[in-house]
């Protein structure tokens, strides 16, 4: 068996693209040396900032001959047919045999040494990899991230040769060997030649490079969590940080700084992100949480005087940095919120969906509405919501965007505002991700439900939808905070309702104009009250937001709720839970209440891990199969009607006296959301279903028969399907 090294050695790539394109290169070439990998042979990949790599054990040594086969034309296809195909293969007319009608090609494809697989494959790899933003240097055709060095390629320990020279670009010379460099300051810039894996790995180390991320990334960990602990501290979680600073560095050493105590007053957050975003710098706190005056920071060399140097140039540039800071601090605070509002006029949220001027309005009506279904104070509510996004004109927001809803908390504080407004602020864009919290105060419960219901309201009316390739929007997470925030706060919300109100005014004094969906009072204008007055006034089509609906109101709120129960399957899926279910109960209840549908699925599921439960669906899936069957050949659909004279047989009088008393109990149980006892009644019909289907043909000769015993399983289906759409229950 042989192994593979490789090697890509560049100018600094940036740290969010290491390791994309780490995986990228292995997959790229191993579309080509898959086939070649043996039973037991591994892959590797490493990524840094100056290189990425792999390594593959355990290859065959050669792509073994073989016969192929490769059928041409016909016979009797003119000449020039047999001449095109002989020249693509390279092959002559002697090549060629008659079999079956067609000119067939046989021959002998021999042996290929893997180390010319490699060749070709490599070359093709780099040229092939997708980054992000690439650039060309020189005068190269080849683009790449940054200024390509070396090419490491080596097989078994030899060099396996080739150039990225491709067709008339021959002035990039750049050619595989067997060379890579350490450190760029600690070890110099003299290359060292490696003959595998293992002499990789430990010649960079001798050379002051950690090759793999991981690794690098618990030095730093464990590094930065111990010299906070001596200092009695405690480190910031932040996991994106910790994978950038592993990708800045390749010889990490963790060292402490401190924070001057005037700066100490700043809100925690602000210090945190100004520490993050311009320096790459972990925040520390104290064990009760409040935020400590040290920092740490990653140098990439151990310096001679243990990093002094270092750490007091770094203190001063954090210096500056927040100062920066305070000066947007000390600015905002001079003004209240709501002189900020008239900029969000200035400000687009969407070319369809107007400014957020026009979203504020939007949010303070639809927070008033919901506020009354959660618990809210209304007028609370609207005020948060009106609020909302006035820090997005503040100049620390716009230093800091990632502090938008934190600043205006601090800011509603500031001047004033109920401290349960300033919470509703703080808290209206989460969860911001799957591991986040929910609101749970009422008011934030409002606004945040306000905000995620008119992002996704808006969208879907002007037809800016996900798509399989993306999310520009992110709808997705809006959709799934949505549901965590219905389902961990148990409310019981009509969501087609909210959806409705949100696209379209329910009130006769309001009417949502197009073009952002500005409110209209038309009792301040009389003289355009009525609608097709307000058309022809306004030169717009009326009925939600940006240029009119793209789609029947009913057909967004559809799809709404349609994006919602995806979603909501997505969610079951990853909690390991059976979203089948889910499926079934949105299929048939026309509710739109999703934690009364997930009791209704929670019930579905206790009935079917019974035996009657079990049994029933297995009658259900037959009695549903037998009409549609008869259904497609008779070309009609048979109501779920009986003529109880014409019920012949004992099994069928007793089938159709257990369903009399089945539905009515199943739909008054559902009625007061006892679906445990819906099932319960549902759960009698079993004995039966097994009799009637052991003895009765429901294809009797006599149609009449026929047609009455179809539409008692038809009688027997819709009462199930009250219930759930068992056929959209997985086996």
């Amino acid at each position: 068996m042989s192994d593979l090294l490789l090697e890509l050695f560049s100018e600094e790539i940036p740290a969010r693209m290491q390791a994309r394109a780490a995986e990228d290169l292995l997959a790229l070439v191993m579309e080509t040396l898959s086939p070649l990998l043996g039973e037991g042979g591994t892959v590797r990949s490493y990524h840094g900032p100056r290189r990425i790599a792999l390594g593959v054990d355990g290859l065959r040594a050669e792509v073994p001959a073989e016969r192929v086969e490769e059928r041409g034309p016909r016979t009797g296809a003119p000449e020039a047919a047999l001449a095109g195909f002989l020249k693509k293969n390279g092959a002559a007319r002697e090549d060629v045999v008659e079999d079956g009608g067609y000119w067939v090609l046989r021959r002998e494809r021999p042996a290929v040494p893997l180390a010319h697989v490699v060749a070709e494959a490599v070359p093709r790899a780099i040229r092939r990899l997708p980054w992000p933003k690439s650039m060309r240097w020189g005068t190269s055709e080849l683009t790449w991230v940054r200024p390509l060095q070396r090419i490491l390629c080596v097989l078994d320990g030899a060099v396996v040769p080739f150039s990225l020279a491709q067709g008339g670009d021959a002035s990039h010379g750049l050619a595989s060997a067997d060379l890579t460099e350490g450190h760029r300051i600690m070890a110099g810039t003299v290359p060292f030649a490696v003959t595998g894996r293992a002499d990789y790995e430990a010649g960079l180390r001798e050379r002051h490079v950690v090759p793999d991320a991981a690794e690098r990334e618990r030095i730093i960990e464990d590094g930065v969590a111990a010299l906070a602990a001596v200092e009695g501290l405690e480190v910031v979680p932040d996991r994106g940080l910790l994978a950038e600073v592993a990708g800045l560095v390749e010889w990490p050493v963790p060292l402490l700084g401190r924070i001057d105590d005037a700066f100490m007053d700043l809100p925690p957050e602000v210090m945190r992100t100004t520490m993050r975003v311009n320096q790459r710098y972990f925040a520390l706190r104290h064990p009760d949480g409040r935020a400590a005056a040290r920092f740490a920071l990653v140098a990439n060399i151990a310096a001679k005087d243990g990093g002094d140097a270092i750490v007091a140039g770094n203190e001063r540039v954090l210096r500056a940095r927040l100062s920066d800071a305070r000066f947007f601090w000390d600015l905002d605070r001079q003004q209240r919120l709501d002189d900020f509002l008239p900029k969000l006029e200035g400000v687009v949220f969407h070319a369809k969906l107007g400014t957020q001027a026009d979203r504020v309005l939007r949010l303070e009506r639809l927070a008033r509405h919901i506020a009354p279904m959660v618990g809210a104070d209304p007028e609370l509510a609207a005020r948060a919501a009106r609020l909302a996004k006035a820090d997005l004109a503040t100049g620390m927001v716009g230093e800091f965007p990632e502090l938008q809803g934190v600043m205006g908390r601090y800011y509603a504080l500031h001047g004033g505002e109920d401290p349960r407004v300033a919470e509703a602020i703080g808290a209206h864009y989460k969860p911001l991700g799957p591991g986040d919290a929910v609101p749970t105060e009422p008011v934030a419960i409002a606004v945040a439900l306000a905000d995620k219901l008119d992002q996704l309201a808006g969208f879907f009316a002007v037809d800016e939808r996900p798509t399989g390739s993306g999310d520009p929007y992110a709808l997705r997470r809006s959709a799934l905070g949505l549901i965590r925030m219905v389902r961990e706060n148990g409310l019981r919300l009509p969501l087609k309702d909210v959806f409705e109100f949100a696209l379209f005014s329910d009130r006769p004094d309001q009417i949502m104009m197009t073009i952002a969906g500005t409110l209209l009072s038309v009792a301040a204008q009389p003289e355009i009250a009525a609608r097709g007055d307000l058309e022809r006034a306004t030169g717009k089509r009326l009925g939600s937001f940006g240029q009119g609906l793209s789609l029947p109101l009913a057909e967004i709120v559809a799809g709404l709720m349609d994006f919602l129960a995806d979603r909501l399957r997505v969610q079951l899926r990853a909690d390991g839970a059976r979203h089948d279910l889910v499926t079934a109960v949105f299929g048939t209840s026309g509710d739109d209440d999703l934690n009364r549908l997930l009791a209704r699925a929670d019930a579905v599921r206790d009935f079917l891990a019974t035996s009657d439960g079990a049994d029933l669906l297995t009658a259900y899936r037959r009695a549903a199969n037998i009409l549609r069957i008869e259904e497609r050949k008779d070309k009609a659909t048979y109501p779920a009607q009986v003529d109880p004279d014409m019920l012949a047989l004992g099994e069928e009088r007793a089938l159709g006296a257990a369903l009399d008393t089945a539905r009515p109990a199943a739909t008054a149980a559902l009625a007061r959301e006892d679906f445990a006892g819906a099932m319960a009644a549902l759960a009698p019909l079993r004995a039966p279903v097994d009799a009637f289907f052991d003895r009765v043909t429901v294809n009797d000769p006599d149609a009449n028969l026929r047609r009455n015993r179809l539409g008692l399983l038809a009688l027997l289906r819709d009462a199930m399907n009250d219930v759930a759409d068992f056929s959209k229950i997985e086996a």
